[in-house]
Order: C-alpha cells, then sequence, then structure tokens
C-alpha cells in the first residue's frame, strides 16, 4: 500500500520546522547542528532532500545564498500545528472536538495546570458565543 501524500507535517518534517521556527532564517549545515543537538545525525543528503520537501509543500522558501540556500519559513508555527490538529481531528474523530478532548483526558498525559488552561479556553469560547 502506497503512503498517502499530505500536506499536514509528518514527525519528521515538524522536528525541522521547529528548529526553523525557533532560528528564522537557516541554512542546511544550521539545520544540521540543530538537530545533532539534539542526537539527531543526519547526512547532508538527507537534510537537503527534506528540506526541499518543504520547500515543495510550501512550508518553506528557498534562496540561493552563495553555493547554498538560505531557508525560511512561509507558514507560522501556531498555522501549521492548527492545520494538523484539524487533520487529526477529522481523521482520527470524525471531526468531533469532544471526542478527541474525551481522548486526550482519558490518555492521562494531561496535568491540572492544562486542566485550568481548557476550562479557562472553554470559557473564553462560551462568552464569545453569546456575543
Amino acid at each position: 500500500m502506497t503512503r498517502r501524500k499530505t500536506r499536514t507535517l509528518t514527525e519528521v518534517e515538524l522536528e525541522f520546522m521547529q528548529v526553523i521556527w525557533a532560528k528564522g532564517s537557516v541554512t542546511t549545515e544550521d539545520v544540521m547542528e540543530a538537530l545533532a543537538g539534539k542526537g539527531r545525525d543526519l547526512a547532508d543528503g538527507t537534510v537537503r532532500k527534506m528540506l526541499s520537501i518543504l520547500v515543495e509543500k510550501g512550508y518553506l522558501t528557498r534562496v540561493r545564498q552563495g553555493q547554498g540556500f538560505l531557508y525560511g519559513a512561509t507558514v507560522a508555527e501556531n498555522e501549521a500545528t492548527g492545520g494538523m490538529v484539524k487533520d487529526l481531528l477529522k481523521r482520527a474523530f470524525a471531526g468531533k472536538a469532544s471526542l478527541m478532548l474525551a481522548a486526550l483526558m482519558k490518555s492521562g498525559d494531561i496535568r491540572n495546570g492544562d486542566i485550568d488552561e481548557i476550562k479557562r479556553i472553554v470559557a473564553e469560547k462560551e462568552k464569545e458565543g453569546r456575543k
């Protein structure tokens, strides 16, 4: 079975984008160095290929700089992660946010501070709905 092509970020693509969002404009070497600092030693060709994929998907721009390229994000982090959440909501929870939130709450990976923040967001949404 062939893997479906998706506009949302894969796990590895997200890891690359997090480096780029944190640093702004980057070279291939910048990405390799940042990922190596996280224990991910990748070959130059692998990094270049992943950056090319991100350019093709529209997440990055590429501008020639000397012998290489300078890459910059075209999509803000909150926009990209929001898209990933919407994709997960649609694919895994049939578009029902209550099911997604219930699964998150039952997972045991949520802390009291998270619950307080969720309550604050829900209260804010309810307030917006009354306007």
